[in-house]
């Protein structure tokens, strides 16, 4: 199973992105994640309660900073890792100008430099969309 928001259709707001890069336990996750890892793992690295690890998680992956994979075990104990799924992150803010000369109102926007796929992470993507079709 797989979960990785980067690849949803609707991107986060700015305000998601900011607002899960604002908070200091969230950035000592995504500076933690060097490779992938547990929510356990991370919980005892980055000296952060298991519960709000948890939450950080959710947070960063909402705003698809993170994404998520299971891996599967026959014992049934499946084991979920989360990874960094960007490569830069750009905030810019455009002039909102059309020239007309009305209040326009400056926007803001976030794009993400996404590291390139893995063979692993295709053969992932398309067993989750055959999943889904049968």
């Amino acid at each position: 199973m797989v979960r990785d928001p980067s690849r949803d259709p609707e991107p986060p707001s700015v305000d998601e992105v900011l607002d899960a890069l604002a908070d200091d336990a969230a950035r000592r996750i995504v500076a933690a994640l060097t490779e992938p890892k547990t929510a356990s793992e991370l919980s005892e690295e980055c000296d952060i309660p298991l519960s709000t690890t948890y939450r950080k998680l959710e947070k960063l992956t909402d705003a698809s900073l993170l994404s998520e994979s299971t891996d599967i075990r026959r014992d049934g104990q499946h084991t979920t890792r989360y990874s960094v799924s960007f490569d830069a992150v750009t905030v810019s803010v455009d002039d909102g100008g059309d020239g007309d000369g009305d209040a326009d109102r400056r926007e803001f926007d976030v794009e993400f430099s996404r590291p390139e796929r893995t063979r692993d992470e295709r053969l992932a993507d398309l067993w989750s969309e055959l999943r889904e079709e049968t």
